[in-house]
């Protein structure tokens, strides 16, 4: 039996946590050793990270002051459709504080060596309990629905529809302030940097995909913002039309519509957010590919190939693969650094007598 039996193993999942995997979306060049290499960060939180936090509160302090208002206002004038949109706003406002909370303690426990692989999915976590949320709402609003169109109820046409509005405008703000932050929108520039870098010129077409960049925690959050501003539309045409008109069954009927279309929403996000926390690879994903093209390139073939979602952007990897003339780990290592969405490498080298042995 070869001495090499150990495999060669590069151990990179236990220890050098740092901070420089959270930064490494910056366009300066990142040595392979420094990324890749057996002493490295195991913080695979978002690129924007601090920045969704940042806007997630804000929304929340919005969200927060809009239903202390819309509550208070109900109480005095004695107003129940501002009673009821307050509470309802008060229902979104939980949500997105799970969001919030969880970008706290993802980032608090980056460092913590309990955590095997880092922090990253808590914001999955997060966004898939904030997906049952959404769909319990949508539940309800079913419910309130069918009741009112079996049994209608007087409603105050003008002070809704203001209510409606309000509410509307709110939610829209609140988007604005979390659209686009959970795209990735720097992976691009930054995979070819890397493969410019290692002169991997080839793989430039492939370098451009996202390979799950997106935050599904912010994505989270933004589907409550826009369930919230799709009630709002829907309520105003409703109650317009049932103001001029007098029909008080489009006012439920519209409401089952919104409880069909965010219910929708939330499968949606439980299938996302569920497939990165069970490790479901999806269908068009293509890092396994790029990987197996570039150990094949340098005279390899892969044995076994995991390859998983450690957080928004980053990916994990373990290659276990056979060659006639083999190399060391670490010299897989730096080729596979030109793939910038891989975060993380355990590379097994199988040498030829240990095949014979077999």
């Amino acid at each position: 039996m070869s001495s090499h039996e150990d495999h060669d193993h590069s151990h990179d999942d236990h220890h050098g946590h740092d901070d420089h995997h959270g930064h490494r979306h910056e366009p300066a060049p990142v040595k392979p050793s420094s990324r890749l290499g057996n002493h490295h960060s195991h913080v695979f939180l978002g690129v924007d990270h601090d920045r969704n936090a940042r806007r997630t509160w804000i929304v929340i302090a919005i969200t927060a002051s809009m239903m202390v208002a819309e509550i208070a206002a109900g109480l005095v004038y004695g107003s129940m459709a501002l009673l009821a949109d307050g509470w309802h706003m008060a229902t979104h406002a939980g949500a997105i504080l799970i969001a919030a909370l969880a970008y706290r303690y993802a980032k608090r426990n980056a460092a913590n060596g309990r955590f095997t692989f880092g922090t990253g999915k808590v914001g999955d976590l997060a966004a898939f309990a904030s997906a049952i949320v959404l769909a319990l709402v949508a539940l309800l609003i079913g419910w309130e629905s069918f009741w009112r169109l079996t049994a209608p109820v007087a409603i105050d046409f003008s002070e809704a529809i203001l209510v409606a509005i309000l509410g509307l405008v709110v939610n829209l703000v609140c988007a604005f302030l979390l659209h686009g932050g959970g795209q990735g929108h720097k992976d691009h520039a930054h995979d070819h940097a890397h493969a410019h870098h290692h002169d991997h010129h080839h793989h430039d077409a492939h370098h451009g995909h996202h390979h799950g960049g997106e935050d599904s925690n912010l994505r989270a959050a933004y589907v409550h913002v826009l369930a919230d501003a799709l009630t709002s539309v829907l309520a105003i045409i409703a109650l317009v039309f049932g103001s001029l008109y007098g029909w008080l069954w489009l006012d439920p009927v519209i409401g089952l519509v919104g409880m069909v279309v965010i219910g929708r929403w939330s499968l949606d996000l439980m299938r996302r957010s569920g497939a990165v926390l069970l490790d479901y690879g999806p269908r068009d994903e293509t890092l396994p590919a790029e990987i197996r093209e570039i150990i094949e390139r340098e005279g390899g073939q892969i044995a076994d190939l995991h390859v998983w979602q450690l957080g928004p952007g980053h990916h994990g990897a373990i290659v276990s693969l056979s060659a006639d003339a083999p190399k060391p780990p670490s010299h897989y290592r730096r080729k596979l650094a030109g793939l910038s969405a891989l975060s993380h490498v355990t590379v097994e080298v199988e040498w030829p007598e240990m095949a014979h042995a077999h």
